[in-house]
């Protein structure tokens, strides 16, 4: 079934993805799109890579997530591969990928995103963009995913389909 888990910042989406799929997938595949920009960031990867089961082949793409887009996968996380091409400046080129990446969407997929419509309107040009980008990639996938799971506080809702 293809999912997408959204929600806000640390409310619980990567770990209920990882739940869900090991209740779903027979195999386990992981896309991970962070970069370990800074110190901080690379602690949040190396965290986040002790939740994983040793189960999953994980192949980390920041960019091409169309190419290595794979059946039974957790793809984590939309908001910081958008992120990725905006730091390379390359942010014009989200709805080819998006739109190659929905061509060839596996059947069982789960896909964690960030929801940034509920949040207050960023003062500078370049986060407004990003964030109005992000929406637009957030409305493109749930349309075309089975069931869309809001998670907050750690509790997940379901906004499209039912909870597994």
């Amino acid at each position: 079934m293809r999912t997408l888990i959204t929600g806000g910042v640390k409310s619980g989406k990567s770990s209920y993805a990882l739940e869900l799929a090991g209740k779903e997938f027979r195999t386990f595949n992981f896309l991970a799109t962070a970069e370990a920009f800074d110190p901080e960031m690379k602690e949040k990867i190396r965290l986040h890579k002790l939740e994983r089961p040793e189960r999953y082949i994980t192949v980390e793409e920041p960019i091409d997530i169309d190419l290595a887009v794979r059946e039974s996968q957790i793809l984590d996380c939309i908001p910081m591969w958008l992120n990725n091409l905006y730091y390379r400046e390359r942010q014009a080129e989200w709805p080819a990928i998006l739109g190659r990446l929905v061509g060839k969407l596996p059947r069982d997929i789960v896909i964690v995103t960030n929801e940034t419509g509920m949040g207050t309107i960023p003062l500078d040009p370049v986060s407004r963009r990003y964030h109005m980008d992000l929406g637009s990639v957030n409305k493109i996938l749930a349309r075309e995913c089975d069931r869309v799971i809001l998670m907050v506080a750690g509790i997940p809702f379901a906004v499209k389909g039912s909870l597994p």
